[in-house]
């Protein structure tokens, strides 16, 4: 759960079958009841303190205006949305004030979106693969990326918690 003068947007991407309602909103909202829990809208603006979650079937864009851009492109290994497609355009936008987390997950979609987002000077954090549902995804990352953080969940919320305070 984030504090409640939590005031960074996150936005999740997870990879989730299409046109199957799926149980994570309602986790996450239940886990924040003090937050805002959207699944951004094409041109949206991005708002403070609100935690977006990915379309299900959309690559979710950030622009440079700070607005989200969905696209319905080809998938990006075998995922749409796709969590390098996100990562990549996050980094080009939020450059040094990015962190992006790579979390448990079957392929190596994120890997490259890492690696974008620690070449323009962004903060990278992988999920310790041991602790990982599925360590394919974190295990990709730290074997391509020299620079990221590994942390287990707890250390994780630790890190993103710190940051509300700076």
């Amino acid at each position: 759960m984030l504090p409640e003068d939590f005031f960074i947007p996150i936005l999740i991407v997870i990879h989730r079958q299409r046109n199957v309602l799926s149980e994570f909103t309602r986790i996450v909202a239940e886990a924040n009841k003090n937050k805002k829990i959207l699944e951004p809208d094409d041109k949206e603006l991005i708002e403070n303190s609100c935690i977006y979650i990915a379309p299900q079937n959309y690559h979710t864009l950030l622009e440079k205006d700070y607005s989200f851009s969905l696209d319905y492109s080809e998938v990006v290994k075998f995922s749409r949305p796709s969590i390098d497609v996100t990562f990549e355009s996050a980094a080009h936008v939020y450059k040094e004030h990015l962190l992006a987390v790579l979390l448990s997950g079957a392929n190596n979609d994120g890997t490259s979106g890492l690696q974008a987002v620690t070449k323009n000077s962004g903060r990278a954090i992988v999920q310790d693969p041991s602790t990982a549902e599925f360590a394919a995804m974190p295990s990709s990352a730290i074997a391509s990326i020299a620079n990221v953080v590994v942390l287990d969940a707890s250390g994780i919320s630790d890190y993103i918690n710190s940051l509300n305070s700076k």
